[in-house]
């Protein structure tokens, strides 16, 4: 089984404001970075080359991936230049009222609809962890996820 994401948020500004810049001129960049990663599998785009484009819910931006395993996952979000846009993301996004972070299990070979990776997530939002969907808390260990907040949030 692989690891799927979805990660959605409401950009603060069109995408084309000078605001979000710093943002969008580097998608190409730490898109990349994720496509070459060790355990990448698939990620969501449109010709582009990005998923700016998609929406769900109620106008969010979207990001669904899927992964060999959550340590693959969890090294790009937090030991590559990703982090560095993770910190900043209060810049270009709203702050979120709920859970906008939802991971799954997936078959081998399985790319995940955006129709799923919602139902997913409301799920998430709607009953907690569950095996059907879940947050970090379950597949990062207590210690590495503590050491992680603390460093994002300095």
């Amino acid at each position: 089984m692989h690891i799927a994401e979805l990660n959605i948020g409401r950009f603060k500004y069109p995408t084309d404001d000078p605001r979000m810049a710093g943002f969008m001129d580097n998608l190409d960049l730490v898109n990349g970075i994720a496509e070459r990663s060790p355990g990448f599998v698939w990620r969501l785009k449109d010709d582009s080359n990005n998923a700016t484009n998609f929406r769900i819910g109620d106008d969010m931006a979207v990001n669904l991936s899927v992964w060999e395993d959550a340590a693959s996952l969890e090294h790009f979000v937090f030991n590559t230049l990703h982090e560095k846009f993770y910190r900043g993301k209060d810049k270009w996004f709203e702050d979120a009222n709920e859970a906008h972070l939802v991971f799954w299990y997936v078959p081998e070979g399985h790319e995940p609809t955006l129709e799923e990776a919602w139902d997913r997530l409301q799920d998430y939002q709607q009953n907690g962890a569950t095996e059907r969907a879940f947050g970090w808390e379950k597949i990062m260990d207590a210690k590495r996820m503590s050491a992680v907040r603390c460093a994002v949030g300095s």
